[in-house]
């Protein structure tokens, strides 16, 4: 098949159709949306739509990559550096971006009644990858710990994307950056990650001891190493 002509159009056309995706969507179910859907919407013909997929799952899977890969995530801490300011300064950054607040958009309509269990195992699986490769990791290298962390992580992942519309025109930054969710987002990313955690937790206990006292906190602290 001939490659389509691209047109003056600003965005490419597979950009459209996967843009075309997403407010079918938000629309209706994905049951309900067909390619003529979708090619009216993004405006290219059906040769074009064959050229880049095969059919709607496969437009569906490259719409949620694109999306997962687009979205940044928080950096994974070296020994030197402080994982609750990586995670302050990472969430200042992703309110900031209205772009941002659209991928997460976007992705919460995979956990909605729109969605199918297909899309939402996509999602599941992007996310997974996503998060290997950020932490230098393949599916046959990580341990069984860090398995189960990694599914704890995407599950999570999930259900706060399920959240998400009754969530973002009321969550604040102050409540996102909150200290406990910092240590249960940094805990269990540094965690999964090849860093040595002890730097991290040791700051965290330390920390503690102006907040408990340290005795406390060095309870705590000899409490996690056994």
């Amino acid at each position: 098949m001939p490659r389509p002509r691209r047109d003056s159009e600003i965005l490419p056309a597979k950009e459209r159709l996967e843009n075309a995706f997403w407010t079918l969507l938000a629309d209706r179910p994905f049951g309900k949306i067909t390619v003529t859907d979708v090619v009216h919407e993004a405006r290219v013909n059906r040769n074009s739509f064959y050229y880049h997929f095969s059919g709607l799952p496969e437009l569906a899977d490259s719409a949620i990559m694109v999306e997962i890969e687009r979205l940044p995530l928080p950096p994974v801490p070296d020994s030197h550096d402080d994982p609750l300011v990586v995670w302050h300064t990472f969430c200042s950054s992703m309110v900031a971006s209205p772009e941002n607040i659209q991928r997460i958009d976007h992705l919460a309509l995979l956990t909605s009644d729109h969605s199918t269990r297909d899309l939402v195992e996509s999602l599941r699986d992007f996310m997974r990858l996503t998060l290997l490769s950020l932490l230098d990791e393949t599916p046959s290298s990580i341990n069984n710990t860090k398995r189960v962390l990694l599914d704890f992580a995407v599950g999570g992942i999930l259900s706060l994307l399920s959240h998400w519309p009754s969530m973002r025109h009321t969550v604040t930054l102050r409540e996102v950056q909150n200290r406990d969710v910092a240590v249960l987002a940094m805990g269990l990313y540094v965690s999964m990650s090849r860093q040595d955690t002890d730097g991290f937790w040791e700051r965290l206990y330390l920390d503690s001891a102006h907040l408990g006292g340290k005795d406390s906190a060095i309870a705590g602290l000899e409490a996690y190493r056994v």
